[in-house]
């Protein structure tokens, strides 16, 4: 079974904060600053590893106490550069990548020494993006996440060592069980 990592995206998701299987959260920066404070001191104290995404990530990353961040670098046209400024300013932080679904651009990422990868998957490219992960898997060694965008994907088909699920796709998913 894969480990989970909560993605949080609104004030009212369900933090599930007494389920043992979820020791990760990534918490979007693009909510209002109050509520991601809110959020992060709860996260904070109940243990668990704290990763934020968004375009608010680095500015908040000190300020929030974070552990980490999962930088969209899907559009990036320089990933290695992008990845460098990242890692310049985490220092220590954990760093994960979302990039295309593009065997290329995961292999520069992954040469770059980011903590992990992680790839968007949707119902229609799902063939495409199993073929990707299957690829990835047996070339790097590196841990590997995927982000379901659409509640069709049977993702517990892919190679993935995370998945970034929504409080209620997670409810699923443990349901299916």
């Amino acid at each position: 079974m894969p480990n989970f990592i909560l993605n949080i995206n609104s004030k009212d998701d369900d933090l599930l904060e007494k389920d043992p299987q979820i020791q990760c959260c990534l918490l979007n920066t693009e909510m209002e600053e109050n509520i991601c404070l809110k959020i992060a001191e709860q996260l904070k104290k109940s243990s668990r590893i704290l990763l934020l995404t968004g375009k608010n990530a680095l500015v908040w990353y000190k300020k929030l106490s974070a552990d980490g961040v999962l930088a969209d670098l899907s559009s990036s046209s320089d990933i290695k550069k992008d990845i460098l400024t990242l890692k310049t300013k985490l220092q220590s932080g954990v760093l994960g990548i979302i990039c295309r679904n593009r065997r290329h651009e995961a292999m520069i990422a992954s040469e770059n020494n980011i903590d992990f990868i992680a790839f968007r998957v949707w119902y229609d490219g799902c063939a495409k993006t199993l073929e990707l992960t299957q690829w990835y898997n047996e070339l790097f060694l590196l841990q590997m996440a995927l982000i379901p965008s659409d509640e069709k994907v049977d993702f517990a088909v892919f190679p993935s060592d995370i998945l970034i699920l929504t409080p209620e796709q997670y409810k699923i998913f443990v349901a299916k069980k």
